[in-house]
């Protein structure tokens, strides 16, 4: 098979979660187990840390995965989804995994995987560890799918849980309260392993307390030993004042990623480096800065408020529930802008109406649909939108909307395109 064949082969075959929803997901992780253990436990074989929260889970994962390659480590990073191709899922030291690897993996295992019948999802966390394991990293970043206890990632005995943000979505599987939310996410918290919480949240406070206690985990809140000075958002990076609480000590560092939700992110990525050093990692202070100024550069991230051009200003994101897009919408208030154009699509089984509701109504929209078979359609957002007065026209295709704003805007003007990860990833110029 060519690599093209062999993916569209694993999407024949395997239930995809972004492309059919909750269908998808394995309320266990008794696949995962069973891949394992066919492929000799490679998540046995490496050093890892899991990392897992409704918002932030992935920048933090690429501020990690950049710091500790910066120190000099062989550094795996696992994520998803993937944007344009499912290779950006597997990384080490920023390179996906080669295309002839995921063919061997599949050809190699064609007939395990057939009997099983795993998720796409288990597959692909197989496949990781697989990879990560035959190339010997010293360490692998792993990001949570979708929730903790029972994604298929919780197979692995870390060095150190990070939990970034806490807030609604997913709420048919992991329930419709914050403390129902952060039980599932608590699920990665494993006996004797520090846990980071990168945000404090006082409804969910406790959930974490109490489960850190049952495995008896150190548990570290950030913002206890980190505080934000100050931060300005030039455009392209975001310069910060780091505040160590202990000593009074502030610090100057930059970001590649400048969305204002970077800042939690990043006091949890600072005490999760402490620990990691604390355990005998080696990550000096100058690994650090060059991680988080050049993560994307390392990391090879994209998707994450990221500049598309500057005249007009066209970003996009991949934030798609209430308290993402509530971040996005202050990064927006930061920016200055003749007019606001906004380019979104969902996906069908969201609530959308909490989104809506916060939505500039002078700001002028199209409406479209990403190219998957969950995509909310365009005219039912529509629809849905002028009954929160929040009016624009319908264009199904990202990228014929954004030629479309392009002839009608100004030079000053601001243009914004999300909504969805799968909005994001249909445009051509990512």
């Amino acid at each position: 098979m060519t690599y093209q064949e062999t993916i569209n082969y694993l999407y024949q075959q395997l239930p995809v979660f972004h492309r059919i929803g909750k269908k998808a997901f394995k309320a266990n992780l008794h696949n995962t187990l069973a891949i394992c253990n066919h492929l000799g436990n490679p998540q046995e074989k490496f050093k890892s840390i899991h990392i897992a929260g409704t918002n932030g889970k992935g920048s933090t994962s690429h501020f990690l995965a950049a710091i500790l390659q910066s120190a000099g480590y062989k550094t795996g990073l696992y994520t998803s989804p993937h944007l344009k191709s499912f290779t950006e899922r597997i990384r080490i030291n920023g390179q996906p995994i080669p295309e002839e690897e995921v063919i061997s993996y599949v050809v190699d295992n064609q007939v395990f995987l057939e009997d099983l019948k795993p998720s796409f999802f288990e597959m692909s966390v197989g496949m990781a560890f697989d990879y990560f394991a035959k190339q010997q990293v010293d360490i692998a970043v792993i990001e949570v799918g979708l929730g903790g206890r029972l994604d298929s990632t919780n197979v692995i005995n870390p060095e150190l849980s990070v939990i970034t943000n806490i807030s609604f979505d997913h709420t048919d599987i992991l329930g419709d309260t914050l403390p129902q939310i952060a039980g599932e996410k608590a699920g990665i918290i494993k006996k004797n392993t520090p846990v980071v919480i990168s945000e404090f949240q006082k409804e969910t406070k406790d959930v974490f307390v109490l489960k850190a206690q049952e495995e008896n985990a150190k548990i570290y809140f950030a913002e206890d030993d980190f505080g934000i000075k100050s931060s300005n958002n030039n455009g392209t990076s975001l310069e910060l004042e780091i505040s160590i609480k202990k000593t009074g000590v502030t610090k100057k560092m930059t970001s590649q990623l400048t969305g204002s939700y970077q800042l939690k992110n990043i006091l949890g990525v600072l005490k999760s480096v402490e620990i990691l050093n604390k355990q005998g990692f080696d990550i000096s202070e100058e690994a650090v800065y060059q991680g988080i100024e050049k993560v994307v550069s390392i990391t090879g991230l994209k998707g994450r408020w990221q500049i598309l051009s500057e005249k007009p200003l066209m970003i996009c994101d991949t934030a798609h529930n209430l308290s993402g897009i509530t971040e996005i919408l202050s990064s927006i208030a930061n920016v200055k802008y003749h007019q606001l154009w906004m380019i979104l699509g969902f996906v069908s089984d969201k609530d959308i109406d909490g989104i809506l509701t916060m939505l500039p109504k002078e700001a002028n929209y199209i409406f479209c649909q990403a190219n998957v078979p969950r995509a909310l359609e365009a005219k039912l957002l529509q629809e849905k939108a002028e009954s929160y007065a929040l009016k624009g026209e319908i264009i199904e295709d990202v990228n014929k909307a954004i030629a479309f704003v392009k002839g009608k805007s100004s030079d000053i003007d601001m243009i914004y395109i999300g909504g969805s990860t799968f909005v994001v990833a249909d445009i051509d110029e990512l």
